[in-house]
């Protein structure tokens, strides 16, 4: 239980790769602030980690739906906010420090994909691909940070993926946006590194998710040739890496990209 004692916020939280850090973390006893549009999928993760570990939960957001359970040492609250909108941003962080006094661990995850090839993508697939994938970094960031400097301790890891680091044709805004989280990520931790903050990103390979379901066959077969571990990842294989940058395992570990991508890029 390495990390009891600590509050992870995770945007993104209902499905995917959120959805795998979200359960990590909680087995590893920290106490989660889940952060999704989704507030039915929201439910279903509080009700799978309450079942798990017996903590108290809460709903919280737009349509507030209100329900906890006996207290415990670790705690689990969900807040349903669209990181692509600034107030909600503000307003479910706050509420969610308000909860649980502080945020220790910010996993910022939240993603999306409006796939075109540049000559034909239109201004706003560029525009809510950027502000929900990059934009939403940077205002989460901004609302955890002051808990983080006042307690002297914080991690921040930022979900990029390999195609930040290669691009792909007709993903130059999901592109743009992954590689964008590298540069911030590298930022951050030279602002806030005297304060023993770490920021790293991590950099997810092929990951079986819906958002790589909806590649076809033959894209998946031709990835696949290029992995020298033969294999697909697992949301897991994400959580897992997540989990180690968010201890005091990786204390010395800062402006770093961590790759989980089967040997798909190297170096």
């Amino acid at each position: 239980m390495k990390l009891q004692g600590r509050v992870a916020l995770v945007t993104g939280a209902s499905q995917g790769i959120g959805r795998a850090c979200a359960l990590a973390l909680a087995h590893e006893g920290a106490s989660l602030a889940l952060a999704a549009r989704n507030q039915q999928k929201l439910e279903e993760l509080l009700a799978e980690i309450e079942s798990s570990r017996g903590s108290a939960v809460t709903m919280t957001g737009s349509d507030q739906t209100a329900g906890s359970a006996a207290a415990s040492p670790a705690k689990s609250a969900a807040f349903v906010i669209d990181v692509a909108d600034e107030e909600q941003v503000k307003s479910g962080i706050k509420s969610a420090i308000a909860q649980f006094g502080k945020i220790d661990i910010l996993v910022n995850n939240a993603g999306i994909t409006r796939d075109q090839l540049v000559m034909r993508m239109k201004r706003s697939d560029w525009d809510a691909v950027l502000n929900t994938n990059l934009t939403s970094a940077y205002l989460c960031i901004q609302q955890v940070i002051g808990s983080m400097l006042k307690q002297r301790w914080g991690r921040i890891i930022n979900i990029s993926s390999v195609f930040g680091q290669t691009g792909q044709a007709g993903q130059a805004n999901y592109a743009a946006s992954k590689a964008g989280l590298i540069g911030l990520t590298m930022a951050m931790a030279r602002e806030v590194a005297s304060r023993n903050i770490t920021c790293n990103a991590v950099a997810p390979g092929l990951i079986e998710t819906s958002m790589t379901a909806v590649l076809t066959d033959e894209f998946k077969q031709n990835a696949l040739k290029q992995i020298p571990l033969g294999r697909v990842g697992s949301p897991e294989d994400v959580a897992h890496a997540v989990c180690f940058l968010a201890s005091d395992a990786a204390s010395y570990i800062t402006g770093h990209v961590l790759n989980v991508n089967g040997g798909l890029l190297m170096g």
